[in-house]
C-alpha cells in the first residue's frame, strides 16, 4: 500500500485527521482526428495537479466557472472516469489502485448527488424503487423484509410525504426531485456525499430550502460534502472551506472567511468583484474588476500560470514558472507569484 500524503497547509485546527485527500490529480481528455484510423493531435487538460483534504464532518466548496475541471474532479474520484495520474487517498487507502471488492466498499462510503434532477432519476422507477435499488446491489445493508419501511423512513428525513413511495419522478417538482436524489445518497450511509452543483437547476426559494436540508443532515449523521458550485453565496453559506478554481487548477484554497474576505489570488478577486451587492452604499465602494480577453482553452494551456493571459499583475515569471499552491505570507495558500490580499466590497451573504 502506498504511503499516505503529506498534509497540505490549509489544514484547519481541531478537524483530525483527513478522511480523502487528493494529491497531484491529472486528467487528460485525448483530441483524435480521422474516423476509421484515429490519430492522437493532442489533449484537454481537464484537471491539472489538484490536491486537497477533506476532513470528517467539514464541507468543502469547489468554486469556478462552466469548464474549470469541478465535475471532472467529482468523477475521478468515484472511478466514474480514470484519472491520468496523481492519487486520491479515502483514510488512507488509494481509490486508484482498489481492486473491485474495495471499490464496491468505497462506493458505499460515498456517494453522490448530480445537478439535474430532471434527468438523474429514471422515468421508468418509482421513488421507493430508486431510493431501494441500492440495497438491491449492496446485499445485505438492509435486510428485503425491511426495505419497505426504511424507504419511508428516507422520504421522511428529507421532508417528502413517506406515503408517495409507489409514485413516478414525474409527479414530483424539481426541488423534491432533488430530495428524492439526496434519500438516494443517503441509503447506504455514506461519510462522504459529492454534491454537484445540486441547486443550480432550482428556483432561489428552493435553493434555500435545499441548502437547509442538507446543513440538517450534516449536523444529523456526521457528514462530510464536496459541494461543487458555481454560485458564491449558496458556497459561502454552506462551507467550512472554499477551493477556488480556474482552468483546471485550484487558484486559491483557505476558511470561507478567507476566501471572501482576504482573497489573495487575482482570480478570486475579480470574480468576488462580480457578485451584486444589494446595499447602494456598499454598491458605489465597491471596486469592479473587468478582465480583459476570453478564458484560454484547456486544449491548449498559457504556459506557467494559467490565468496570466487576463492577470494585471502578471510578469515574466508568470509565463516561465507555474506558482504553487503555498501561503505566501497571506495566511492561506494562493497559486500566484504575487498574491496579495485585498479587500473586496462584497455581500455575498445578502447576494
Amino acid at each position: 500500500m502506498t504511503d499516505a500524503p503529506v498534509e497540505l497547509q490549509d489544514r484547519p485546527a481541531g478537524r483530525g485527521e483527513p478522511i480523502l485527500s487528493v494529491r497531484n490529480l491529472v486528467k487528460h481528455f485525448p483530441l483524435t482526428q480521422g474516423v476509421l484510423f484515429k490519430k492522437a493531435i493532442g489533449a484537454v487538460q481537464a484537471v491539472s495537479d489538484v490536491s486537497f483534504d477533506l476532513y470528517p464532518g467539514e464541507t468543502l466548496g469547489l468554486v469556478g466557472e462552466s469548464g474549470c475541471g469541478k465535475s471532472t474532479t467529482a468523477k475521478l474520484l468515484l472511478r466514474l472516469e480514470k484519472a491520468t495520474s496523481g492519487q486520491a487517498f479515502y483514510k488512507g487507502r488509494d481509490i486508484f489502485t482498489m481492486k473491485k471488492k474495495e471499490l464496491r466498499t468505497l462506493r458505499r462510503n460515498i456517494q453522490i448527488v448530480f445537478q439535474d434532477p430532471y434527468a438523474s432519476l429514471n422515468p421508468r422507477m418509482t421513488v421507493g424503487d430508486i431510493i431501494s435499488e441500492a440495497w438491491e446491489i449492496h446485499k445485505g445493508v438492509i435486510p428485503k423484509g425491511e426495505r419497505g419501511q426504511k424507504t419511508q423512513e428516507l422520504l421522511e428525513v428529507v421532508g417528502l410525504d413517506p406515503g408517495h413511495t409507489n409514485r413516478y419522478p414525474h409527479q414530483f417538482s424539481g426541488g423534491q426531485r432533488q430530495r428524492i436524489g439526496v434519500a438516494r445518497a443517503l441509503a447506504l450511509n455514506p461519510e462522504i456525499i459529492i454534491l454537484d452543483e445540486p441547486v443550480s437547476a432550482l428556483d432561489v426559494s428552493v435553493q434555500a430550502q435545499v441548502v437547509n436540508l442538507l446543513e440538517k443532515l450534516q449536523n444529523e449523521f456526521g457528514l462530510s460534502y464536496i459541494f461543487i458550485a458555481h454560485d458564491l453565496s449558496v458556497v459561502r453559506h454552506i462551507s467550512d472551506r472554499v477551493a477556488v478554481m480556474y482552468l483546471g487548477r485550484i487558484a486559491e484554497i483557505g476558511t470561507q472567511e478567507d476566501v471572501y474576505e482576504k482573497p489573495s489570488m487575482p482570480y478570486t478577486q475579480a470574480l468576488l468583484s462580480a457578485v451584486p451587492v444589494p446595499d447602494p452604499r456598499a454598491r458605489d465602494r465597491k471596486k469592479r474588476i473587468m478582465l480583459q480577453g476570453d478564458v484560454p482553452s484547456p486544449a491548449n494551456p498559457p504556459s506557467g500560470c494559467r490565468f496570466r493571459t487576463r492577470c494585471w499583475k502578471a510578469q515574466d515569471i508568470c509565463a516561465e514558472e507555474v506558482p504553487a499552491l503555498i501561503d505566501r505570507g497571506q495566511g492561506h495558500p494562493a497559486a500566484c507569484h504575487f498574491a496579495e490580499i485585498e479587500k473586496v466590497v462584497v455581500d455575498v451573504e445578502s447576494a
